[in-house]
């Protein structure tokens, strides 16, 4: 850790077991409390986040899960996820931009579920 925060990005992804909207929302929830939990942050920290979601997903707009934990007065975005032939299907991904006192290189990306395949670099056993 440098002790002055700066601006830093996280990536995360999980994915959803059916395209309804509770699956989408604790898969969600889930996903931003572990970013969270991993990286020492609280919802003060974080300065805006950008969601995607696969075409397949479309019941429920994940910055809901965001607000429901807190995130009221953090900028969100919800974006299609580019549908690329063969690509995860019902997956939700994020980019959250924080302030941290943390390096680069201690940020803790998260990825949940079968989503650990796409980035298995960076992937925790679950």
């Amino acid at each position: 850790m440098t002790g002055m925060p700066r601006l830093q990005a996280i990536r995360g992804a999980i994915t959803v077991p059916a395209n309804e909207r509770q699956p989408i929302l604790q898969a969600t929830g889930e996903l931003l409390g572990a970013i969270l939990g991993a990286n020492g942050l609280v919802a003060d920290d974080i300065v805006s986040a950008i969601f995607t979601m696969t075409g397949d997903l479309d019941a429920v707009f994940p910055a809901e899960a965001a607000r429901d934990i807190g995130w009221n007065q953090v900028p969100l975005l919800c974006c299609r996820e580019i549908d690329v032939p063969g690509s995860l299907p019902r997956c939700v991904r994020v980019m959250v931009h924080v302030e941290t006192p943390r390096d680069r290189a201690a940020i803790q990306h998260v990825y949940l579920r079968e989503a650990t395949r796409l980035r298995p670099d960076l992937s925790s056993p679950q």
